[in-house]
């Protein structure tokens, strides 16, 4: 039997070396590949920013096509808010050939508000130094014809605002430092500093919920009202109802963001947001819905005792203007009585109130993005008289968008959500959670067109516009007590109210009676006129045509109004 042996063929010497040398030529090559691509790229980035630099070595995204702070538009795209490349002038004072002295007396001619000695400061100054930021074209032209070359004109980035002081409060402003911004120093500018600086969503605008047609409606009508009866301040709100998107928000007295000022910072108070009032009979229709959830108000056509002044303890409750006689629940609502609203809160006791107010957030800032938010002034003891007297809103402070969020729910049928400021899509809007009764939202909303129709709220009717409200006249708390001539007027409401579309908020600081009717201070005749203005020009830009055949269904409940000519 024969034995195989098999042997491997061993490569020639020759062969191995010349795979040796293939493998080291190549990973040779892959090196130098990577060596070349990383220099290519140094080199870009050198290049880009020598491009893209300003002339003290600060990167300019503005020149590169992106901007350093993302633009802010209404919900129409409209720009509120745009970071632009402008001017600013400054000088090396080593670099000065002219005199300073009389270099100091042509700037002077050129910028009047800044003295000579200033610009003569900073012309015989140790270093770089600003001559004057956000430069007008026309004023480096000036400058510039100077024809000193210690003088330079460096591009930075600018914060601007085209639609100057519209919706000042909700676009804050940002700060500007030896030609940097900062985060923003108040509104949107400040609540949304990382999204309008962060890198990936600079190049995509900011979508805000204002809608600037509205705002500058609110905005007319709020100024003319408040110059008319010599108020001290006026606020408004326009806020969707459906969602808790807000439309408009305005907040007299007002400032310019493109121009601040120094010691105007009452103007930058945002009142909607930052103030806290006790905003009177507008807690009337929360109170009574409350009672009815309760289980308490379960009649419309019960009548309660309204014929003397209701005494509790050392206190005493009255009405404005007292009828003398026993009141239903609607007439209660459409004159206003303290008398009854108390009575039937001391029927109901304080739980539920106490329970539908934390439900509406009294007791906590108004839900929305702005950093700037008042705390409430929420009852320390919550006893009888407490319970009675801050169901018609005495006792107890909200800011303006407590009560626009309060009545958004009190109408939409009953689900409370928070307002915002973004531009909501359709499945954004947050589901949010319920506060009134379906059935009790339905009731509410003809008792609010019925206060339009009928009773205090009557010159806030926009015809075709089915307007609902209420009207609330408080005396501002002044060293431990109520100062009785000083008011702050409100009228609180929504339309069109048989399908609720929009809360409109109008509220007046010490007014002092308009034009027409002198001396008459009350909200009927102060806040409820402005909103019937500002429903009339809106509507149409938000889709409502004024509709004069159709209305809310109120016939059930008009027998139950006691008419003198008539009797009951």
């Amino acid at each position: 039997m024969a034995t195989v042996v098999v042997r491997h063929e061993r490569l020639p010497v020759s062969r191995e070396r010349l795979n040796l040398t293939a493998i080291a030529h190549q990973r040779l090559m892959i090196v130098l590949l990577l060596v070349m691509a990383i220099s290519a790229l140094l080199l870009v980035r050198l290049v880009w920013m020598g491009l893209f630099s300003d002339d003290r070595g600060h990167f300019n995204y503005a020149l590169a096509g992106v901007p350093s702070r993302a633009d802010i538009v209404d919900r129409n795209g409209v720009p509120l808010a745009r970071t632009i490349e402008g001017y600013s002038i400054a000088v090396r004072p080593d670099r000065v050939l002219g005199d300073p002295d009389e270099l100091a007396g042509k700037l002077h001619a050129i910028f009047p508000d800044t003295s000579v000695a200033t610009f003569r400061t900073k012309l015989t100054g140790k270093g770089w130094a600003y001559l004057r930021q956000r430069a007008l074209p026309e004023e480096v032209s000036s400058v510039n014809a100077l024809g000193e070359v210690g003088i330079e004109f460096p591009r930075e980035d600018e914060r601007l605002y085209p639609q100057r002081s519209l919706a000042a409060h909700v676009l804050g402003f940002v700060p500007v430092l030896d030609g940097k911004t900062y985060s923003g120093g108040m509104g949107v500018e400040a609540a949304f500093n990382d999204r309008l600086v962060d890198p990936a969503n600079r190049g995509a605008p900011l979508v805000l919920s204002i809608d600037s047609r509205v705002q500058g409606v609110l905005e007319s009508e709020l100024y003319a009202a408040m110059t008319d009866q010599k108020a001290v301040g006026a606020t408004g709100i326009v806020l969707d109802a459906n969602t808790g998107e807000v439309i408009a928000m305005t907040s007299f007295p007002v400032f310019d963001p493109n121009k601040l000022v120094r010691g105007n910072e009452r103007a930058r108070r945002n009142d909607v947001v930052q103030s806290r009032y006790e905003l009177g009979s507008t807690f009337k229709p929360l109170s009574i819905a409350a009672a009815m959830d309760a289980g308490v108000v379960t009649s419309m056509a019960r009548r309660y005792d309204a014929t003397t002044p209701l005494k509790v303890g050392r206190f005493s409750i009255k009405d404005d203007h007292p009828l003398g006689r026993w009141l239903n629940v609607p007439e209660t609502l459409i004159h206003s009585s303290n008398i009854v609203t108390a009575r039937i809160a001391d029927e109901m006791g304080p739980e539920p109130m106490q329970k539908l107010y934390r439900a509406l957030q009294f007791d906590e800032r108004p839900s929305v993005e702005l950093k700037e938010r008042g705390r409430p002034l929420w009852p320390a003891d919550w006893g009888r008289v407490t319970n009675m007297t801050v169901a018609y809103g005495h006792g107890i402070a909200v800011t303006p968008l407590h009560l626009a969020s309060a009545y958004a729910a009190l109408v939409n049928g009953g689900v409370w959500r928070p307002a915002t400021l973004r531009k909501l899509r359709e499945e954004d809007v947050p589901k949010g959670r319920r506060v009134f009764s379906a059935a009790t939202s339905a009731r509410m909303r003809q008792l609010l067109r019925m206060i339009v129709m009928d009773g205090t709220g009557r010159f806030a009717d926009a015809p075709g516009y089915r307007v609902g409200g209420k009207t609330g006249t408080a005396e501002k708390p002044r060293d431990g007590g109520y100062a009785r001539h000083s008011l702050v007027t409100t009228f609180a409401s929504a339309f069109p109210m048989d399908n609720p579309k929009y809360v409109v908020i109008a509220m007046m600081d010490e007014p002092k009676g308009s034009s027409e009717y002198p001396g008459v201070r009350t909200a009927a005749y102060t806040a409820a006129p402005v909103v019937k203005k500002v429903v009339m020009r809106v509507g149409p830009m938000l889709g409502i045509i004024p509709d004069q055949r159709r209305d809310v269904d109120i016939s059930e409940l008009t027998p139950l109004l006691w008419h003198p000519e008539g009797g009951e």
